[in-house]
Parts: structure tokens; C-alpha cells; sequence
């Protein structure tokens, strides 16, 4: 699918510049394509040189957090969950450790710890399954909770708008976190409508009505405030969390007799490697992002957008973040690449630049998410999954547009 996504964005590229260079006479449109490679492939190099140091030391603490047992730990804090919402699956099953570790890398926003424990856990879930090529129940659960990316900090945008010269990295911070906390939400209740689940079970309650609670004493604290405080609020939650946790890593690992320096060091080595791997689909997404919009097509996509929310009678902001909300289900690195150009095009603190960086903190890149876990033990028949994801992304969309125009409107 990334394949044809990736070729129709030049193959869109040409025509439409043929079109105006033998239509429209302007004779200057393939120099702005060929320029546009060019200057999209610098912009690549110049966010993996940040993006490798930052990278290196995030997964630095990570193997400090793994080796003081602190992801287990975290993952043992939602096992009573997991275990009412996939009846299925034994209690005690190795599965559900699995389950609670990916989630609790998702929450902290590790997702390249998340992934390979994520494809684990649905191989272990797949030593249930009656039906070898077929989705269970518990499959889909997990595999739609994955795609509604619940994450308390999405350090990966951080770092995005860090390197495009943001004056405030986690502005965005409480935005995501509302907007991927509702399209967890519709995606909970979406399976759990379509699978009959009992969500009105004493412990599956509690989790809930806590995170509601929680939610709710944070939307009425915000409620009141101006803009203004709201953006100060967010950054000084955002900093304080994150450095928090970081301290949280370092003082436990050191209780537990980690060594925590060396245990830094391995980590660090494996965020090398891992930054540097980035580099070729960063390039490759950039430039055909770039030649889409300097052979006018995404504008042209975009003014017709505009043209049918103006008719209603909205507020046409939000359009020019969408091109990142249209790609995130299909391509993490796609949608990354339409956050940054339209960061570049617009400004990393204009309200299309925060609006785009709220959409790829609020959901997950679905499709890759179902080739990628799916894939993985052999499932063609998805069934409903697909269906409640999408609602997901709705869902985390919506939110998302809605969040920013209370935030940063």
C-alpha cells in the first residue's frame, strides 16, 4: 500500500505539472520539482542529525527503566484490566504480560520498545486462537487499542518541533493527551459494542471511572483559564513530566543496583543504530510530499476543502493540518512528513504547525499497524478490527481539531 501511495504522490506530481507548464504556460514548475528534492532531502539529514541524539538518549533511560524491572512493573498495574476485557485469554497467561508491557511503553511513548513486544504478545495471543487465519476477539482489542496510540508523552513530536525551532516543544502536550485519550475511548467502546464486553464489571469500572475522573478534574482545571495560561500549563506540565520520569528511571534503577551508567551506555548504542536506519524512509517521504506540493496538487486538494467548509460557514484554519490527519492511518512516516512541511510551510508555532503536531500524537498509523501485528502470525481475516480502528482515528481527529481551536485558538 505505501508502495502506491508513495508513486501516485510523484506520478500526481508530473501530471499536474504538465498540466500547468502546457495549460497554464508556467514554464518554471519542473524547476520547483526538481528544487523541491533537493531541499526536502537537506531537511531530512537536518532532522535525523537532532533526532540521533535525542533518540540515543531516550532509549539511554529506557534500558535503565527495563533493567530496574519498572516496564514490568507498570505493565503488572493493568493486568487486572486486560484480564476482564479478554475473557479468553487465561489469567496468568504470558500473553498478558506482554500485553501490559506494550501498553505501558505506549503510554510513555517508547514506540520502538512497543513494537516488538506489541508483535510478541500477538504471537502469544495466536497460541489461542481456534482459528489460525481469522482475528480473535482479544486480538482485535489489542490491535485497536494500539492503533488509538494512548501515550502520556509523545516524545518523538517533542523532538520534531524542537528541531524545527519551536519555542516551546510541549506546547502540544495536553492536547495530545486529550485527543489520544478519546480516540482510545471510541476505539474501547467501539469493540466492546461489537463483542458484547462488560465494561460495567467492578474492576473494568474502576480503571475507567479513575482515567474519567482523572480526565475530567483536568478539562474542569482547564476550563477556566485563558489561552494564555492554558499554553503555559501545558508546557509546564509537559517539562516537568518528562523530566520527572527521566529522574524516576534513574533513582529507582540505582535503589535496584542497576548499573545505571552502563545500562545508559547499551541502551544508547541501540538508539544509534535505530536513528540512522530512519534516514532513507524520512528522504523517501520528504520529496514526495515536497514535489506534491510544489507541483501545486495538495494546495489545489486542500482550496477545495476549504471552498466546502467555507460554504458552511467554518472556520478553514484547521484545513491546511489536514493533509497530516489524511496520511496518518496509512504511513507513520508519510504523516510525519506532512507535520514537518507543514511546520515548514507555516510556522512550528502557527496554528496549522500545533494543529498538525496534535494529529500525530492522537492516533496510530492504522494500516501498518494491521499489516505490521496481522502479518506477523498469519491473520488475512481482520473482521471487525479495521472498522473499530478507523472509528479510532475519527474519533482522535476530531478531538484533535476541536482541542487545538480551545487551546490555540
Amino acid at each position: 500500500m505505501l508502495n502506491g501511495i508513495w508513486l501516485s504522490f510523484f506520478i500526481a506530481a508530473f501530471a499536474a505539472s504538465l498540466w500547468q507548464w502546457l495549460v497554464g504556460g508556467d514554464s518554471e514548475v519542473f524547476a520547483r520539482l526538481v528544487q523541491s528534492l533537493f531541499d526536502m532531502a537537506s531537511v531530512s539529514v537536518d532532522i535525523i542529525l537532532v533526532l540521533l541524539g535525542t533518540m540515543t538518549l531516550w532509549l539511554g533511560f529506557l534500558s535503565i527503566a527495563e533493567k530496574a524491572g519498572m516496564i514490568r512493573l507498570l505493565g503488572r498495574v493493568l493486568d487486572p484490566l486486560f484480564s476482564r476485557l479478554m475473557p479468553e485469554v487465561p489469567r496468568g497467561h504470558p500473553a498478558m504480560g506482554l500485553i501490559s508491557m506494550n501498553f505501558a511503553a505506549n503510554i510513555l511513548g517508547l514506540d520502538n520498545a512497543a513494537t516488538p513486544i506489541g508483535i510478541k504478545a500477538m504471537q502469544s495471543l495466536q497460541s489461542l486462537n481456534p482459528s489460525r487465519d481469522t482475528a480473535s476477539n482479544a486480538q482485535i482489542l489489542f490491535l485497536v487499542l494500539n492503533t488509538s496510540s494512548l501515550t502520556l508523552l509523545p516524545v518523538t513530536i517533542f523532538i520534531y518541533r524542537a528541531q524545527q525551532g519551536a519555542a516551546e516543544p510541549t506546547l502540544v502536550f495536553l492536547p495530545i493527551l486529550l485527543a489520544t485519550s478519546a480516540s482510545s475511548l471510541a476505539g474501547l467502546l467501539a469493540v466492546a459494542l461489537v463483542q458484547r464486553l462488560k465494561l460495567w464489571q467492578p474492576v473494568v469500572l474502576a480503571y475507567l471511572v479513575a482515567a474519567a475522573l482523572a480526565l475530567g478534574l483536568l478539562i474542569t482545571t482547564l476550563a477556566g483559564m485563558s489561552a494564555q495560561a492554558l499554553a503555559a500549563a501545558s508546557t509546564l506540565v509537559g517539562n516537568l513530566t518528562l523530566f520527572t520520569i527521566v529522574m524516576m528511571f534513574l533513582v529507582v534503577g540505582a535503589l535496584r543496583g542497576v548499573r545505571v551508567y552502563d545500562a545508559f551506555i547499551e541502551g544508547a548504542k541501540e538508539g544509534v543504530s535505530f536513528t540512522v536506519t530512519l534516514l532513507p524512509y524520512l528522504i523517501a517521504m520528504l520529496v514526495a510530499v515536497g514535489v506534491l506540493r510544489a507541483s501545486g496538487v495538495l494546495d489545489a486538494g486542500l482550496s477545495g476543502i476549504r471552498w466546502l467548509v467555507e460554504g458552511i460557514g467554518w472556520d478553514t484554519r484547521f484545513v491546511d493540518a489536514l493533509p497530516t490527519a489524511f496520511v496518518k492511518p496509512l504511513s507513520g512516516s508519510g504523516s510525519r512528513a506532512m507535520m514537518i512541511e507543514t511546520m515548514n510551510n507555516f510556522g512550528v508555532d502557527s496554528f496549522p504547525g500545533l494543529l498538525a503536531a496534535t494529529l500525530q500524537g492522537s492516533t496510530e498509523t492504522t494500516f501498518y499497524v494491521l499489516a505490521v501485528y496481522f502479518g506477523a502470525v498469519g491473520v488475512t481475516r481482520i473482521r471487525h478490527g479495521l472498522g473499530c480502528a478507523l472509528i479510532a482515528d475519527a474519533a482522535g481527529i476530531i478531538t484533535a481539531i476541536t482541542v487545538c481551536y480551545w487551546f490555540f485558538g
